[in-house]
């Protein structure tokens, strides 16, 4: 079992006695949202959490309709004699289908009131918040003739719109203190059901961040034959799918074909062409077996058929470099090193964007609750964890955006000694694996210059790599910052393995590199000195053999 069993309410006196409990609302509100966050399907969420509500509340017959952005959503747990629970997925329209479920004119007229805010708000069977009660029906529920019925609205949450319909065999069991504690348990429902399936669909993402990772880690061996690495992109594609047990794969070249295992060409199938200089040479295709899933529609998710498109491309790209190769094996090499990890940058910032939106709720809804008065200790402390990290995550966010947008040059005022701590978030853990100690002298009277935050990103990054691979045994790293009227400076040092003079002459020469081939291109100084440059600073070098090396970039203070 998920969440924590509470006493069965049996009487009259013990539901009405709950219900002027806030701390048990707070408690079934606490546990719906903490199972949320547990990797689990809708069906059993939804089939968990109405359980939940039945065993705190004790009505007869619970009937949830949920629509999200993909799907709607209808479950009827029904306690009459033995508890039976039902539940069904249907493709997304824009409005419910009550009349499928309901042979009473008043019920689908009410549901479609409430949905759409048309109501009478003079009629005393409404609540506030738009939610109906009657305790006088006589309504045939199946077998059984329902006395008191209600129907909750869930006020859309985000993505999340929907309903609550409650029957009771009994007349008088609803009251505005009983609804008004329904209306709350279920925009809670709402708001964790937003949440899984923000939850689902950020694993969705991850799983094809995963699978782009591995395209560009297996198109980066070079002692791999093209044979070899299309045979193991082909293995990473099921993985990176909605129902991995039961996708499968190929990839066709040139006439030759790699396929993963189990793979029939009478599926269910989505593909994206492999063109190079506009010429079709092959295809990608990922499929599902015909008779392993039932599918109102196509299985294949909008970002998984973009997904089988950029595998596409990246397999032309690898296809192209290996025919380059053959010509200029070691320069193609160079050049498109970083274009491979394209997508996989783009992708990132994707999923940072994707995480803003439920974390800024998650951190807002905590918040909120952290102000009413009668939370329990435990339930304090659980709060104070949320909201700690969901600042944390928030910050990792920003950091990552910052390494990962795509845009033109752009110059804004910015201060050197923050972005030189920025720069480092991502770097430190490097450093602390290879055993390198890092010292930071920054000056406290540095000003702010007019200048590009990414491309100087971008030299930070390189001279702070450049410094760690020097380092292969560990050592010491300083970055300094000087300030004076007019120029500020940042110094890079290390006490690595230095240069001899020979080489400290053709460092900026574009594609000259002494690291083997997996380590660099012979593009990164040469891009630093060219940003540089471009600001109108300047850079420094000093370095001696087993002595280390040190960079100065020196920038003008603009008004």
């Amino acid at each position: 079992m998920y969440y924590i069993p509470m006493k069965k309410i049996k009487t009259q006196d013990q539901i009405n006695e709950n219900c002027e409990s806030l701390k048990n609302f707070y408690r079934i509100s606490h546990q719906i949202l903490l199972f949320a966050s547990k990797k689990i399907s809708s069906d059993f969420f939804i089939k968990e959490s109405l359980k939940m509500i039945q065993e705190y509340m004790g009505y007869d017959i619970y009937e949830l309709w949920l629509k999200d952005i993909k799907n709607q959503y209808y479950a009827k747990y029904n306690t009459i004699n033995k508890p039976k629970f039902i539940m069904e997925i249907m493709s997304k329209k824009n409005k419910f289908d009550f009349k499928s479920k309901y042979k009473n004119n008043k019920i689908i007229a009410i549901c479609n009131k409430i949905l759409n805010n048309e109501f009478d708000h003079q009629d005393n069977n409404f609540t506030e918040k738009g939610s109906y009660f009657n305790n006088d029906e006589n309504l045939q529920i199946g077998k059984n003739k329902a006395q008191s019925f209600a129907i909750i609205t869930i006020n859309k949450i985000f993505k999340t719109d929907g309903i609550l319909v409650v029957h009771c065999l009994k007349k008088d069991l609803f009251n505005s203190k009983k609804i008004e504690l329904l209306e709350n348990i279920t925009q809670s429902l709402g708001i964790a059901f937003n949440h899984l399936h923000t939850q689902i669909n950020l694993n969705e993402r991850v799983k094809e961040l995963t699978c782009l990772f591995g395209i560009a880690r297996v198109g980066d061996k070079t002692d791999l034959s093209l044979d070899k690495i299309l045979q193991q992109i082909v293995n990473l594609l099921p993985p990176a799918l909605q129902y991995p047990k039961v996708a499968t794969a190929r990839i066709v070249l040139d006439g030759k074909y790699y396929t993963s295992p189990n793979f029939n060409v009478n599926s269910r199938k989505q593909s994206s062409n492999i063109l190079l200089n506009g010429v079709k040479r092959g295809f990608v295709e990922v499929a599902y077996p015909k008779k392993a899933l039932n599918f109102d529609e196509s299985p294949f998710l909008i970002e998984e058929r973009h997904l089988i498109d950029v595998v596409a491309r990246e397999i032309a790209i690898i296809v192209e470099r290996r025919i380059a190769e053959n010509e200029k094996e070691k320069l193609e090499n160079q050049l498109r090193h970083a274009d491979r990890l394209a997508t996989i940058g783009q992708l990132s910032a994707g999923v940072a964007h994707e995480l803003n939106e439920p974390l800024a709720n998650i951190l807002g809804f905590a918040q909120l609750l952290q102000k009413n008065d009668n939370l329990t200790k435990q339930e304090k402390n659980d709060l104070d964890g949320i909201v700690s990290a969901s600042l944390h995550a928030r910050e990792i966010i920003k950091k990552l955006m910052l390494f990962s947008r795509q845009m033109p040059p752009q110059k804004t005022k910015v201060n050197l000694n923050q972005l030189i701590e920025n720069g480092l978030y991502f770097l430190m853990s490097r450093c602390e694996k290879n055993g390198i100690e890092v010292t930071r002298l920054f000056s406290d009277n540095i000003k702010d210059i007019i200048a590009d935050s990414s491309q100087l990103y971008q030299v930070l990054v390189n001279l702070v790599v450049n410094a760690i691979q020097a380092m292969p045994n560990g050592g010491k790293l300083t970055i300094e910052t000087i300030a004076s009227n007019e120029h500020v400076s940042f110094i890079v040092k290390d006490t690595g393995i230095g240069m001899s003079d020979e080489i400290l002459r053709q460092i900026f020469i574009p594609f000259f590199t002494t690291k083997d081939i997996t380590e660099g291109t012979g593009l990164g100084l040469p891009v630093v000195h060219g940003i540089v440059s471009s600001h109108g600073g300047s850079i420094k070098v000093e370095s001696k053999v087993n002595a280390g090396s040190k960079f100065e970039v020196v920038l003008p203070v603009k008004s």
